[in-house]
C-alpha cells in the first residue's frame, strides 16, 4: 500500500491478479444494498469474493473497466498494511 496523501484513498499495488486493467475498489457501509442498487441499474456479472477486509463483490463494466465494493467486516486488517513496506 502506497499512501499518496496524509489521508485516504490508498493505493495498494499487486502483481498476483489477472488482466491488464487496475481495479477500483470501494468501501461501502453495507454491501447486500451497495451491490442492490447496482444490479438495479442494470449491472450484471456479480463475482463474490473475500479480501482480507471483508466480503467483496467485482463487476467488469460495460466499458471494460474493473471495480468492486467491499464491505470493511474486519477493520483491523488495514492496520497491517499501514506503514508496510515490502520493498
Amino acid at each position: 500500500m502506497i499512501e499518496l496523501t496524509d489521508g485516504p484513498p490508498h493505493v495498494l499495488l499487486t502483481d498476483h491478479l489477472e488482466g491488464d486493467r487496475a481495479i477500483y475498489i470501494y468501501r461501502v457501509g453495507d454491501l447486500r444494498k451497495a451491490v442492490a442498487a447496482l444490479k438495479k441499474r442494470g449491472l450484471k456479472g456479480e463475482r463474490q469474493l473475500e479480501i482480507p477486509m471483508g466480503p467483496c463483490s467485482s463487476f467488469v463494466l460495460p466499458s471494460g473497466h474493473r471495480i468492486a465494493l467491499y464491505e470493511a467486516s474486519r477493520p483491523e486488517v488495514l492496520k497491517h498494511f499501514l506503514g508496510r513496506k515490502d520493498f
